[in-house]
């Protein structure tokens, strides 16, 4: 820039402030007033302003970067072998959880704290144990959605997982998944007490009454979905999740219906459940 407003901008610009004369240019450009009673401080002011990204941009920004962060956490085999043994609801070691990633207990302690710091994990002390577990049903929720996807490789002739009785019935975090889950699921909608969609899940009023007779627990708890679907990873149609399908899988439990298959994540049908799924729910089920 040269001239008289050349002058007068090089004795009003801010000490130490660098303004490209394009962009002081187009900042007067934009103006309505005469170029020649336009404060130059002024206009390198604003101009450094309107290049400040907006605090939504920011935020996505910083969204992108915490995504990124989750990607790269789940990416790590070791650090997924971990993940997939915690989707049982359980809490484990970390002595326990190296031996299911095959990595030292030096190199597990950095996957755990790596995803404790991105939210992915949860760590409680008890005595001298830390026990780690999955932070919050959404992460559940993404990581087996994370497996349906793994496993659409056309390559893939066989989904879920190859395990017979994983493939019956799992945890699936705080809900039950696989074949009786999903027949479950099937015959709740069929004797219309339960819709069930892509987005979403719903009690019909016979379905209250249903599970009222039953003795749930019908109370909805704040910042989380009471009745929603969840796609099975082994058998590609919905099973039940939210609360209500956290409470069917602690009545399950406390009745005494199924029990936890010891080193797994599969749940076993006992001889009580196989009668009362039967008599209750219509379902005649065979692991």
């Amino acid at each position: 820039m040269n001239g008289r407003f050349g002058r007068r901008w090089a004795c009003a610009r801010p000490a130490g402030l660098f303004v490209p004369s394009e962009y002081i240019q187009i900042a007067i450009a934009a103006r309505s007033t005469p170029w020649w009673r336009v404060d130059a401080s002024e206009s390198a002011e604003a101009t450094v302003l309107a290049a400040r990204p907006e605090p939504v941009q920011i935020v996505r920004m910083a969204n992108h970067a915490r995504l990124a962060t989750i990607a790269a956490c789940a990416g790590d085999p070791a650090r997924a072998n971990i993940l997939s043994m915690l989707m049982d609801g359980r809490a484990f070691t970390a002595g326990e959880l190296s031996a299911a990633a095959g990595v030292t207990p030096q190199t597990a302690s950095g996957h755990l704290t790596r995803m404790v710091d991105a939210g992915l994990l949860a760590v409680a002390q008890q005595g001298r144990h830390r026990y780690y577990r999955l932070a919050s049903s959404q992460v559940a929720q993404m990581l087996e959605g994370m497996m349906v996807v793994a496993a659409a490789d056309p390559a893939v002739r066989r989904f879920g997982p190859r395990d017979r009785a994983m493939r019956f019935a799992r945890n699936c975090y705080d809900h039950l998944a696989g074949q009786l889950a999903v027949a479950l699921a099937d015959r709740l909608v069929e004797e219309g007490y339960l819709v069930l969609a892509d987005d979403g899940g719903a009690i019909t009023s016979s379905g209250r009454a249903f599970f009222s007779r039953l003795g749930f627990d019908l109370n909805v708890q704040p910042h989380r979905a009471f009745c929603r679907p969840c796609l099975d990873w082994s058998e590609r149609r919905y099973h039940l999740a939210g609360t209500l399908g956290t409470r069917f899988k602690s009545s399950f439990f406390e009745q005494g219906w199924i029990r936890q298959r010891s080193g797994s994540r599969a749940v076993e049908l006992t001889t009580l459940g196989r009668g009362k799924f039967r008599d209750v729910y219509g379902l005649n089920v065979d692991a």
